[in-house]
Parts: C-alpha cells; sequence; structure tokens
C-alpha cells in the first residue's frame, strides 16, 4: 500500500512479515507457559481466522476475476464495488474492520435483500441500541409461528455478515401464540364427524 493510498484511506499499512513473526511468537508463548489445552486453542483460532480470511480473499479475488473477464452483470469500477459489497464474505470481513463503506441502514436492507422470497420488511432500525424491528412482508404465505421463526433466523444470520452492529431483532406477530387447528374426526366406534382440538 502507498503512503498516497494509505492517507487517502486513513488505513495503514502492515508488514505481513513482521505480523507472521509475531503471531509465531504469541504461538511460542502459549507453548512455553505449558499448558497444552491453551496451546491447542491458540493455534486452532489462528486457523480459524486464516481459513475466514483466506475465504474473504478467495470471494474477492473471484470477484475481480469475473468482473476482469466481462462474465457476471456489469464490469465497470462501479459495478465492481457493488459486487463485492453484496457478497456475503466480503461484506463480514469489510464490517469487521470498520471499513465498509455503506452506513448501517444502508447494509440492513443489503441483508434483508439476501432473504430468498424478501420475506421480511424493515419497520423501524434504532442505531443507538441496535435493535430492529422487522414485520412479515405480504408475500410471506401463512405467517405461521414455525416460518416467521425460520425466517427471523435466516435474517439473524445475514445481518451477522451484513451488519453485526445489529442486537436484537423483533419480528411483529412472532410472540403471538399460534392458533389450534379445528380438526375433524370420527368418535371411535362412530361414524359420525366430531370436533376436536
Amino acid at each position: 500500500m502507498t503512503a498516497g493510498t494509505e492517507a487517502e484511506t486513513g488505513v495503514r499499512a502492515v508488514d505481513a512479515e513482521a505480523a507472521g513473526r509475531r503471531v509465531e511468537e504469541i504461538l511460542d508463548e502459549f507453548g512455553a507457559a505449558g499448558d497444552a489445552r491453551v496451546q491447542a486453542s491458540a493455534e486452532e483460532l489462528v486457523r480459524t481466522l486464516m481459513r475466514f480470511y483466506g475465504a474473504g480473499l478467495a470471494r474477492i479475488l473471484g470477484l475481480l476475476d469475473a468482473a476482469s473477464t466481462g462474465t457476471g452483470t456489469g464490469t465497470g469500477a462501479g459495478a465492481v464495488l457493488e459486487r463485492l459489497l453484496a457478497d456475503e464474505q466480503v461484506a463480514a470481513l469489510l464490517t469487521l474492520h470498520d471499513l465498509h463503506p455503506e452506513d448501517l441502514p444502508t447494509r440492513v436492507v443489503r441483508a434483508l435483500d439476501t432473504l430468498p422470497g424478501r420475506p421480511l420488511e424493515l419497520v423501524e432500525l434504532d442505531e443507538a441500541s441496535g435493535v430492529l424491528r422487522l414485520k412479515p412482508s405480504a408475500a410471506d404465505g401463512c405467517g405461521c409461528q414455525s416460518t416467521t421463526a425460520s425466517h427471523r433466523a435466516a435474517a439473524e444470520a445475514a445481518l451477522a455478515c451484513f451488519a453485526p452492529e445489529v442486537s436484537d431483532v423483533q419480528v411483529e406477530g412472532a410472540g403471538a401464540p399460534a392458533t389450534p387447528l379445528l380438526q375433524i374426526s370420527t368418535r371411535p366406534g362412530s361414524s359420525s364427524p366430531v370436533a376436536a382440538r
């Protein structure tokens, strides 16, 4: 990263070799402490982070390659940036380091847009508390509790990538008790139908 780019972005260049040496030193310190479990956990943490960053970098390279070869939709700089920002893996990396150029409300909408059929609509976002209120969309179908719960879980997963600042997701009507179905069956030993719950 050049000094000009660093000044423009406010991101400090990191010496990769020095960072790698420091990680090894820290792991060695854990090993010297004599607790094998702690050392194993530290090594697993490093491996997990490496996989996370590796997957994000691979996505960036893949999206840039697709743009440079003209595959996919749009190949201009704006289209390439849009594809990067719309990718969950890339968005998670950018947001984690406070580098995502979009504000929280925009990223919340992006997260909801990733849900198939867009089953939930934004009602209100309280940026100060991180509370997000949603409601089932008109196209959500039956609106039963199990469906609403699965949509909420999908929304929470998408928000974890695009808008981790959201601390609580509330879906209107999700807390209402389900109405029991009226089942029609026959009484044992009788052919006349009876109503049963």
